[in-house]
């Protein structure tokens, strides 16, 4: 079996004038919700084998926040095709990994969000419903497949393992 995580990038400024999208920066909150989900994610076994990381300075950030919660930091990629790619390009992207049982991507919208709805083929019902209706900044989708080749990958091949994301995690800690 594979595991796939999607991470959307955390919470960033709005762009400047004239500013390159790939250069916007992570905000105070973005920089605070990344290590709470990576807390979620260690102490729920969460821990990837590989990153491949898009490489806006946003999803940059993110990865390295993030890596900070692990114990030893999983390997990484900087990956160019992530960077405002559709979820074929995502799909086709994954499906050429190799060395990995359980991978993330650190990526954007809506690429990530539109394949996590074609992924997703069974698991509960509600976090289903909320996947579908928005992925959220900091917002990780954990989807099992029962598979252990990337290249078996297909749509509605996976099932939802988990959805959370930095207010889920701090509703269900108050």
């Amino acid at each position: 079996m594979h595991r796939l995580m999607l991470l959307r990038h955390a919470k960033t400024e709005r762009a400047e004038p004239g500013e390159p999208d790939r250069t916007r920066k992570l905000t105070k909150r973005g920089r605070a919700d990344i290590p709470l989900v990576g807390a979620y994610m260690t102490r729920h076994g969460l821990v990837p084998d590989l990153a491949l990381v898009s490489p806006a300075t946003r999803t940059k950030e993110t990865w390295t926040l993030l890596a900070a919660s692990f114990a030893k930091a999983p390997k990484a990629a900087n990956e160019e095709r992530i960077y405002n790619a559709d979820w074929k390009t995502l799909m086709r992207l994954i499906a050429e990994t190799k060395a990995a049982e359980s991978l993330i991507v650190v990526g954007h919208n809506p690429g990530l969000h539109d394949l996590a709805v074609q992924l997703i083929a069974a698991g509960d019902s509600e976090a289903r419903e909320r996947v579908t209706e928005k992925l959220p900044t900091s917002g990780l989708v954990v989807i099992d497949l029962a598979f252990d080749d990337w290249s078996r990958l297909r749509a509605r091949a996976g099932r939802l393992e988990r959805f959370v994301s930095p207010r889920l995690i701090t509703a269900a800690t108050e």
